[in-house]
């Protein structure tokens, strides 16, 4: 009988790289889950037995792949797949589903891609460390969010080190400066009424170049950062403050209260007011 571990991560207050939910199954032969697709992206680590992974390529082609012990494969957003257990020597995997406003950079870096999602060590030491980083998220949930992201980095540093299609840096010392001094600009004025010339003067740069530096390594317009950043932060302002939805708004660079419904409910699909109902913290008597 399949044995199975699985727990959702406890808090979402983290923006470049957050976990949404973990778990570990040791499969009946066949086992199977999908066709489905994942809104973050998923890692699967095989640590013993054999499966299938069925993939949509970039040209929405399901491309089927053999994944053993000591490799794994990523899931992106979006990607239909399907995984199946073999039937004589089934899998036994560990799995990770994370996400932020830094997720595609950083898997991009491990060289995974769409069309090619399957992971294979090139140093097995420093695989064997991925595989007990993402043990531990598994068999300790209980510890706080803080505890869990910093094992989420440390299994991200082993998965690019280790990864054969990790990609050399770009080499481009220069351009990654002023990334980080747009970054750093949007954390600290996001609550003003701050445009994309402001940001991209800020680091020196004309719109247009810098629009398109910041797309090629963020995956992501200035201007989409810009607002799935201001959103983020309101989500949190909505689950932990009693702040009003206007105060919100007005507090994550929005001052009139119907731009910042409007915008809200753009990317979570509900107004503010009806996303605070539903994630509301559970409340304890004393």
């Amino acid at each position: 009988m399949s044995e199975v571990i699985f727990s959702v991560f406890p808090n979402e207050n983290f923006i470049d790289l957050v976990l949404y939910q973990f778990g570990w199954e040791h499969c009946d032969p066949s086992h199977s889950f999908g066709p489905a697709s994942r809104n973050h992206y998923l890692f699967h680590y095989v640590i013993s037995g054999t499966g299938t992974l069925y993939a949509q390529n970039s040209k929405g082609l399901s491309v089927s792949y053999s994944v053993k012990s000591g490799q794994g494969f990523m899931i992106f957003p979006g990607q239909i797949c399907t995984y199946i257990a073999d039937q004589e020597i089934p899998w036994e995997y560990v799995w990770l589903e994370f996400d932020g406003l830094r997720a595609k950079e950083t898997v991009e870096m491990t060289g995974l891609t769409p069309n090619h999602p399957i992971y294979r060590s090139r140093h097995q030491d420093i695989s064997a460390n991925m595989r007990d980083e993402m043990l531990y998220i598994v068999n300790h949930s209980e510890e706080s969010p803080f505890q869990l992201i910093g094992h989420l980095y440390l299994f991200i540093d082993s998965l690019m080190r280790s990864s054969i299609g990790t990609q050399a840096g770009k080499g481009n010392s220069l351009r990654d400066f002023y990334i980080k001094e747009a970054l750093s600009f949007i954390e600290q004025n996001f609550q003003n009424d701050i445009s994309i010339e402001e940001i991209a003067a800020s680091c020196g740069l004309n719109r247009s170049y810098f629009g398109k530096i910041f797309h090629e390594n963020m995956g992501k317009s200035p201007q989409e950062f810009l607002i799935s950043y201001r959103m983020t932060k309101a989500t949190e302002l909505l689950k932990l403050t009693a702040l009003s939805i206007a105060d919100v708004g007005n507090a994550v660079g929005y001052p009139n209260q119907l731009h910042f419904s409007r915008a809200f409910k753009k990317v979570y699909g509900v107004s503010p007011r009806q996303w605070r109902y539903d994630n509301a913290l559970p409340r304890t008597d004393h």
